[in-house]
């Protein structure tokens, strides 16, 4: 694992592009596995910087997301699809139909995770995965539990999740309890996997992540065992390291 130092969230965000841009310019025709949150937003921000002053070319890029609420519509504005879209897919030149999301909307779990598996594997899997990182642990909405899911899976969300998710809607009620998310199979596929984490109230989950066991319990745990994974986090984020 290559543990990389940023002063601050700006310039992981920076750093972090860097890292995607260059994934980007080796392989145009890549296919990027993307997140959301609030961890990813300054890289997307300074990957569009990138891409609007002509220095980045994303109109060959596949990009397949992690993770999506059970029950929005993608023009639902809490949804990843809409996130996605108006957080970086509106201001860049990919081909949005090769821009997949899970189909939020499919009531059947087990066919939306079907699809989403199918969808993966016609792609080929992924070159490079963005992962954050969970205050307890998750990566995707894979949460802890007692084995670790494989395929992509309809998971309920646990209670930390839902109330660091509860800022972003207006009652407690409006916040989804279930989201379908690619599985650590899936994740653990990705030629490459680079994490971003920035604060100190993520320091604890950082070194419990990457420096404890390997266990269900913290899912993030299992990319110690991925040969190519690149973590890049604030200092206060790694002051426990």
């Amino acid at each position: 694992m290559n543990i990389i130092k940023a002063e601050d969230y700006n310039q992981m965000s920076r750093m972090a592009a860097n890292y995607i841009a260059a994934q980007v310019t080796l392989k145009p025709n890549c296919v990027l596995g993307l997140a959301t949150g609030s961890s990813p937003i300054g890289t997307y921000q300074e990957l569009i910087r990138r891409h609007q002053a002509g220095d980045l070319d994303f109109s060959k890029v596949t990009s397949i997301n992690l993770d999506e609420y059970k029950g929005l519509s993608p023009e639902n504005a809490q949804s990843y699809r809409y996130f996605m879209n108006t957080n970086f897919f509106d201001h860049i030149n990919i081909d949005k139909t090769c821009t997949y999301v899970p189909n939020g909307l499919e009531e059947n779990a087990e066919k939306a995770c079907a699809d989403y598996d199918a969808i993966i594997e016609n792609c080929g899997g992924t070159d490079l995965q963005l992962l954050g990182l969970g205050n307890n642990g998750h990566i995707g909405f894979n949460e802890p539990d007692e084995v670790f899911a494989k395929g992509t899976h309809c998971v309920d969300l646990a209670k930390s999740t839902i109330d660091a998710n509860a800022r972003f809607f207006d009652s407690m009620d409006e916040v989804p309890k279930q989201a379908y998310t690619m599985g650590i199979q899936s994740i653990m596929q990705a030629k490459k996997i680079l994490v971003i984490v920035s604060g100190k109230g993520k320091a604890n989950i950082v070194k419990e992540a990457f420096t404890g066991p390997v266990t269900p319990q913290v899912p993030a745990s299992i990319l110690q065992m991925h040969p190519d994974v690149t973590l890049i986090a604030d200092k206060d984020a790694l002051e426990l390291l």
